[in-house]
Order: C-alpha cells, then structure tokens, then sequence
C-alpha cells in the first residue's frame, strides 16, 4: 500500500481518544512513555479539560439566558412603574446580548476542540505505533537470538550428558575390572589410600 492511500485509509478509520483508554497506557507499562509520548498525551489531556470547562461554561450561560428571559417576562407583567420595569428590562436585553455572544464563542471553541483533539491523537497514534512496532522487532530478534541460544546449548547438553554418562560407565567397569584382577582386599587398601575416590565407586 502506497503512502497516500495507507493515510487515507487511516483518516477513515475511527481512532479512540488513547489517552483515556486504559489498555494505550499499558503498551508503555514495560518500558514507559517516551518523552514526545509524554507531551503529546499532556497536550490531548489539557484539550480534553478544556472542552469540558467549556461545556460547563455553556450549560451555566444558557441556565443564566433563561433567566434573565424570565425577568423580562414577570417586568412585562410587573407592577412596577413603566420606566423602572424598562430599564429591568433594557439591563436584561442588555445581559442576553452579552450571554449570546459569550454563548457563540464558546461554539465555535467547542466546534474547533474535537478537530484538535483528534488532530493531536492521529499524531499520538503514530508516535505509538512506533515505538510499539520498534519494540516488537526488537523483542522478535532477541527472542531468535534466545531460541538459537537454547538449541546451542541443548546440543551441547545432550553431548555433555553422553559425555558423562560414558565416563560413569567407564570408572564402572574400570573398577570392576581393578577388583577382578586385584581382589576385594588389595582394592579396599588402595580405596583407603585414595579415599577422594572413595565416593565415586558406589
């Protein structure tokens, strides 16, 4: 697959906001998070807690149009003299305005947001990527390495057991010939004399 059609295909594909997926943490748990991994996901973090301070602000605006929409109702339906119940309402017209606009800023923040966040974890997602395929190479070649290692010495130990077994079978029949020729007597005074032996013979 050629480049262009490897990052359309990935601009297709629906990505999970990684830093808060648990198991995207846990790909770093061996060997921790690089340093460009580290900025990047504190970048997303402090995205994410914008959007929410945001949202926040904006169910607060809207509680605060509502009322101020309601003032200007009851002053409608108020007692008050005319002019003090114009200028009530005048001031709340006045609030509205100043909410809407506030209101409209924080929409169009809350339009360009989502577009970052998922901008910066494309980005993240390729920083994991590589370190993740970079890791997995690694620990393929080293786990050849170690299987080639372990068949070294597996030849080798089945040679050195061999190896062992014949020179068990040789001091047997060594010693069983000493004692043929020598008798049980001569032997058992030599086998004093040279007791660092004496274990083996069993």
């Amino acid at each position: 697959m050629n480049e262009e059609n490897f990052h359309k295909a990935i601009n297709q594909s629906k990505i999970p906001v990684l830093v808060l997926d648990n198991k995207w943490h846990r790909l770093f748990a061996v060997h921790g998070k690089p340093d460009q991994v580290s900025g990047l996901e504190e970048e997303i973090k402090n995205l994410l807690s914008h959007q929410g301070q945001l949202n926040n602000d904006l169910k607060s605006l809207k509680k605060i149009k509502n009322q101020l929409m309601e003032n200007i109702v009851s002053n409608m339906d108020s007692e008050e003299s005319e002019v003090d119940a114009d200028k009530e309402m005048e001031k709340d017209k006045r609030l509205i305005e100043e909410t809407n606009e506030k209101m409209e800023q924080i929409e169009d923040e809350l339009l360009d947001i989502p577009r970052e966040i998922d901008s910066k974890n494309k980005e993240l997602m390729f920083l994991t990527m590589g370190y993740c395929y970079n890791h997995l190479r690694t620990n393929k070649k080293e786990a050849v390495e170690i299987d080639e290692w372990i068949k070294d010495i597996r030849i080798k130990l089945k040679k050195n057991i061999i190896r062992k077994q014949n020179r068990v079978i040789n001091n047997k029949e060594m010693y069983a010939y000493m004692h043929d020729i020598f008798g049980k007597d001569v032997l058992d005074l030599f086998d004093v004399r040279y007791e660092d032996f004496e274990e083996e013979k069993s």
